[in-house]
């Protein structure tokens, strides 16, 4: 085994069996902002075999009190999150597999990953994905590794299809509406401990060490020092659609999702592509042109100025509109623009 896991290798419950499974697994990040980039990069340097490594937004400037993947240099080019964390994690261990994908991630999307992976990181920041991954953890009998923090707190759980309650289980004790970045601010050290933990139970899992797995929501709080956990196995719901005897997944099914979406604290609103309907980066270029509208292109995609408005169109079609709080002015915005 590589001297590089040398000192990984002699921390007794990992050992060289360990380590080559690890070296054989195959993890899916979802997300790679604050806890998607810390995850990544701890299990680049752990020696996991591949990863898959999803996220649909660029690097701002704001990201980089937290998001430790990304420079100055990416936030004023406006990479793509993937595409930056690729160039660094490549450069940290070169023989790493990572497969990225700049784009939203739909039920199909979720599928195909959970069919191919071992294991599946929460890095998200809203309670539809995460309702995604758990459908499609069960659905595939697939572990997934719920992580959250806000503030100076954080939470960590892993779900175990059949041997837990599902996430769907526990939306009655969950909060109704949850505090976010965007209104109450975080310190960096939450999303590195919360990160932390999430890995731990990823190295536990992938090294064969399940007996080692967490069996209650861990919570805790770094600036009062307190913390806590909470056994959930009783909460399990027999007649849950996810992971009860009549189980339909419905985040896997809902077929008539909107193509606009709010972007959780970001005031932007999003627009799928329309497949009968598809905007290329050169359409939008020549529409940001007639308009006047301060176009600025890169290999990913075209920026445009327009309405008092910033538009950004993604090379898969997908469109972010920022400065706009509904749907409905999201909406009225695009036709303005693209008819």
């Amino acid at each position: 085994m590589d001297e590089r896991y040398s000192r990984q290798i002699l921390f007794k419950p990992l050992g060289e069996s360990g380590q080559q499974h690890l070296s054989l697994a195959t993890v899916t990040i979802v997300g790679c902002g604050a806890l998607g980039s810390a995850i990544a990069e701890t299990l680049t340097r752990a020696g996991i075999g591949t990863i898959h490594l999803v996220d649909r937004d660029y690097v701002e400037v704001s990201n980089l009190q937290r998001q430790q993947l990304f420079t100055e240099e990416d936030a004023r080019q406006m990479m793509p999150k993937v595409a930056a964390a690729e160039q660094r994690l490549k450069a940290i261990r070169s023989d790493l597999q990572l497969i990225t994908y700049l784009e939203h991630l739909d039920a199909a999307g979720m599928e195909k990953l959970a069919a191919v992976s071992d294991l599946i990181l929460d890095a998200t920041d809203n309670f539809e994905t995460r309702l995604l991954i758990n459908d499609a953890s069960v659905k595939f009998g697939v572990p997934w590794i719920y992580g959250a923090c806000v503030g100076s707190s954080g939470v960590v759980f892993p779900f175990v299809p059949g041997e837990s309650s599902c996430f769907r289980c526990l939306i009655p004790i969950l909060p109704a509406i949850n505090e976010t970045c965007d209104t109450v601010g975080i310190i960096s050290p939450a999303v590195q401990v919360t990160a932390a933990l999430q890995c731990t139970e990823a190295l536990k899992w992938l090294s064969g060490n399940r007996d080692a797995i967490r069996k209650k929501i861990h919570h805790f709080n770094l600036w009062d020092n307190s913390q806590m956990d909470i056994g959930v196995s009783r909460i399990k719901d027999p007649n849950c659609k996810t992971c009860g005897e009549d189980a339909v997944f419905p985040s896997l099914n809902e077929t008539a999702s909107s193509s606009y979406a709010v972007l959780c604290g970001r005031d932007a609103v999003q627009i799928l592509p329309d497949a009968n309907r598809p905007i290329t980066l050169d359409d939008a270029e020549k529409v940001g042109n007639r308009l006047a509208a301060g176009v600025k292109r890169t290999p990913y995609f075209v920026e445009l100025k327009v309405f008092n408005h910033r538009m950004v169109l993604f090379g898969n079609g997908r469109l972010l509109i920022h400065g706009v709080h509904n749907i409905a002015e999201g909406r009225k915005l695009y036709h303005q623009v693209f008819g």
